[in-house]
Parts: structure tokens; C-alpha cells; sequence
């Protein structure tokens, strides 16, 4: 998993409780919306914090120099829908700022970009819900729900 410029600690601290339960890392691009140390960070990951692998990127071009695999953008504009999706192992799995999404360039740069289907009329899931419905079904696939 991989959140680009979050806005809100409270999010990030639940995704890094769902990614520690699911065993999955997180890394985290700069900037942020928030400080690390936020008491909203530790509040929604409880102490689920400690067991996540994270990694702060100071900016994309640094996360790029570091990634490996394909990157796949969670987007209200994707292309292929969930249900149908095809996710790899390597995969990493790449969601916008809560506020603005990402960036043109960010989205041109993702190998996939994958919506979420939903009812008529309503713009977007929560952050941290949405992250855990893709990654639930990512493991799904790939067979890497721990054991």
C-alpha cells in the first residue's frame, strides 16, 4: 500500500492497522497533511502502528526510485473496474490525498487504475475503507492472506 500525500491522520492510522492485521506495508509520500506524530495517527491505529513495515518517501520522485512492481492507482476515474481487476503479488497498491486524489502525472504514471464500483450519484468510499476492500481482494487473489 502506498498513500500519496495524506491529508488525514485518522485515515492513515486505520490503514496502517488494516495493513498490519493483513500484513502488508505501507509507504507513505510526502508531504503530508498532518505531523507524523499526530495523537490522531496512534488513536486509529492503536498499537497496530509498531507491526507495519512503513516507509516515508520525501516526495514521488523518491518513492519511484524505490518502488518495485506495478504501481495501481485506486481512482474514482479508473479504468477497470474491481470486480474484474487482475492483481500481482508485487503489486503496490496506490491511493490519492483524501482532498485531491493525485496529481495528472501521478495518474498517467500508474500501470492500472482500478474504480471501485458504486451506486449512482455518490462520489467516493471512505480512504481507509476503500484500501481495505482493494487490498482484501489483492490478497484474495494472490494468495497472500497470512497464514
Amino acid at each position: 500500500i502506498a498513500l500519496y500525500q495524506p491529508d488525514i491522520a485518522g485515515n492513515v492510522g486505520a490503514i496502517l492497522r488494516t495493513a498490519a492485521c493483513m500484513g502488508i506495508g505501507v509507504d507513505l509520500i510526502e508531504p503530508m497533511g498532518f505531523t507524523w506524530s499526530e495523537k490522531a495517527v496512534a488513536r486509529s491505529g492503536m498499537d497496530y502502528v509498531g507491526a507495519v513495515d512503513v516507509v516515508r518517501h520525501v516526495d514521488w520522485e523518491t518513492f519511484l526510485g524505490q518502488v518495485q512492481g506495478r504501481i495501481v492507482l485506486l481512482t474514482t476515474k479508473g479504468a477497470v473496474r474491481l470486480d474484474v481487476a487482475e492483481f500481482r503479488s508485487d503489486d503496490v497498491l496506490l491511493m490519492g490525498s483524501e482532498g485531491t486524489g493525485v496529481p495528472e502525472e501521478v495518474h498517467a504514471r500508474a500501470d492500472v487504475r482500478v474504480l471501485i464500483p458504486m451506486r449512482p450519484g455518490l462520489r467516493s468510499m471512505n480512504i481507509s475503507v476503500a484500501t481495505g476492500i482493494v487490498a482484501a481482494e489483492a490478497l484474495r487473489q494472490t494468495g497472500g492472506w497470512p497464514v
